[in-house]
């Protein structure tokens, strides 16, 4: 039975981010707030984490998992990332923008698009996942909250708890988020494409 903690979203009890860190250390599947939606987390290195991911999504391999971190130079040993897309990514974060981008070669093949070599990078503006990233001191791998048969993220912890409440280790309630998906820019290649837009706004691409 998963564990439910109510942390604040503007300060956040220091105790119980320790908390949500050490279940996530441990091999811990936690549903936690973004500011777009809940998402699905577990530490990047823990196959059998992911895995339980893939389950509950009914995801398949093709399926771009993305790293959420707390700042740019945290997901830079993960992705190819040069000069002209550092300066766009860090105007747009922290922020509800994925971003799309090769693979470097280190990141695990379960974790990246098997043909493109892809994987997203998420940097959230909210003080939860600050915290918890700060805390780990590395990205938290990660999808977002969609069940299968559902177009839309959760967004209710409330409802995630009755939905999930012996699938995850975690339920972090931290009020009900408005369930807009993030804007997802893909530049892996030379070219910056959206791909879904979301909540971020594309305005500057014109």
């Amino acid at each position: 039975m998963a564990q439910y903690f109510h942390i604040h979203q503007q300060n956040p009890q220091r105790r119980l981010i320790s908390q949500s860190v050490e279940i996530l250390r441990s091999g811990g599947l936690i549903a936690y707030p973004t500011d777009s939606s809940y998402a699905l987390g577990c530490h990047l290195d823990d196959k059998k984490a992911v895995d339980r991911i893939r389950r509950i999504r009914k995801l398949d391999r093709h399926h771009n998992f993305t790293l959420v971190a707390s700042e740019l130079k945290q997901v830079a040993q993960f992705a190819k990332i040069d000069n002209e897309q550092y300066r766009l990514i860090k105007t747009l974060t922290p922020g509800p923008f994925t971003f799309i981008l090769s693979a470097k070669r280190l990141v695990p093949n379960r974790l990246v698009h098997p043909k493109r070599r892809t994987i997203g990078i998420r940097i959230p503006d909210h003080q939860v996942v600050h915290d918890l990233l700060s805390e780990l001191g590395e990205p938290i791998m990660s999808s977002s909250l969609i069940l299968p048969g559902q177009s839309e993220a959760l967004g209710d912890p409330e409802q995630i708890r009755q939905e999930l409440e012996h699938q995850v280790d975690l339920v972090i309630d931290s009020g009900i988020v408005t369930n807009e998906p993030s804007t997802v820019l893909d530049w892996h290649e030379e070219n910056l494409r959206v791909l879904r837009q979301g909540l971020g706004d594309v305005a500057f691409l014109l």
